[in-house]
């Protein structure tokens, strides 16, 4: 079971359940109730004593943490019976009660997030109701819940609550192909292919799932290293870069080449060395099976051996000997 690779920030928390006992199905948005940084609600649901976490977390700066793998079941609304079904997301507020509103960026972030959890997961279309039985008990399909259901909180705040509705009317539109990016663009529909680093280090560059500003959002990069797969003209920059991991595009006005500009990447192999793109596995991201990942350990400048190669479940991957970890080959790179 995959993470989103839309996140930016990782803080494992020891606070959850292990894997859970049910397919995810529901979708659970809470409120933050404040204004906290990834990195301080991350520090909250770190601490054993917190007894409490989400799956992820969102910034008011539009940033998104993983605190809690997908694959295991957090705690977050009060029910174990939810959280085993559900991906818990808390979102920071920049106002408070009893609206608790969220800033543009996190909302924006947060359509972004659903999308690629229900993408992954096989939720087709997600459904809300306004009455709390239907929710509780997934009447009709319904299969987006909030804390409130289940014990005596304001959460997710009435700003968030009273826009779960537009929220399921977007997902769904996006999911059925329908979102405001253009399907047939005027500027970016010629690709070449290339394989080259690069080094990010503005924290609010975005990530479009096309080359060019017209297309949608998905969220912001990282500063880090990135291999580019793909270049394209585009509406609002010079030239778009493909990132290797698939998330999407980033312009390649606000980077600087750090690697070489090879067109084929040298093919990875048993016995070869590798290294790990920087920024794509904090917390395990790339692991497919097998050991996690551990945090800290990408970048050009840590290689590792590929002892095996397989493929599980549709992902290629490789056993990594010096971390005894399989990872999917789109985040690896020979050397």
């Amino acid at each position: 079971m995959s993470n989103s690779a839309l996140i930016c920030y990782t803080k494992l928390s020891p606070n959850h359940s292990g894997n859970r006992t049910h397919a995810i199905d529901t979708i659970s948005i809470h409120c933050m109730a404040g204004n906290l940084s990834v990195e301080s609600c991350g520090a909250l649901f770190a601490k054993s004593s917190r007894q409490a976490s989400s799956n992820y977390g969102i910034g008011s700066d539009g940033r998104i943490a993983l605190y809690v793998p997908e694959a295991y079941r957090s705690w977050c609304t009060s029910s174990r019976a939810n959280d085993q079904r559900a991906i818990t997301i808390e979102v920071a507020n920049n106002g408070g009660a009893p609206d608790w509103p969220v800033s543009d960026k996190a909302y924006q972030a947060l359509l972004n997030l659903v999308e690629d959890i229900c993408q992954r997961n096989s939720i087709k279309k997600l459904v809300w109701s306004t009455v709390k039985n239907n929710r509780v008990n997934h009447v009709g399909g319904c299969n987006m819940t909030v804390h409130r259901d289940y014990a005596a909180k304001a959460c997710p705040g009435d700003y968030l609550y009273d826009r779960h509705g537009s929220i399921a009317a977007e997902i769904n539109k996006r999911l059925d192909g329908g979102s405001s990016t253009p399907s047939t663009p005027t500027t970016g529909s010629e690709q070449t292919a290339t394989n080259y680093t690069v080094k990010v280090t503005a924290t609010d560059l975005n990530i479009r799932s096309g080359p060019g500003t017209n297309y949608g959002r998905k969220g912001f990069i990282a500063p880090g290293i990135y291999t580019i797969v793909a270049e394209a003209d585009g509406t609002g920059a010079t030239k778009w870069g493909k990132l290797k991991s698939g998330v999407g595009w980033i312009s390649l006005d606000y980077v600087t080449k750090t690697g070489t500009g090879a067109t084929t990447a040298p093919a990875i192999k048993v016995g070869s060395k590798v290294t790990i793109d920087d920024g794509a596995v904090y917390g395990g991201l790339a692991t497919t099976r097998g050991k996690a990942v551990p945090s800290g350990v990408s970048g050009p400048n840590r290689k590792y051996t590929v002892k095996q190669l397989a493929t599980h479940k549709g992902e290629e991957e490789a056993l990594l000997q010096e971390i005894v970890s399989w990872v999917a080959l789109k985040y690896l790179n020979a050397v």
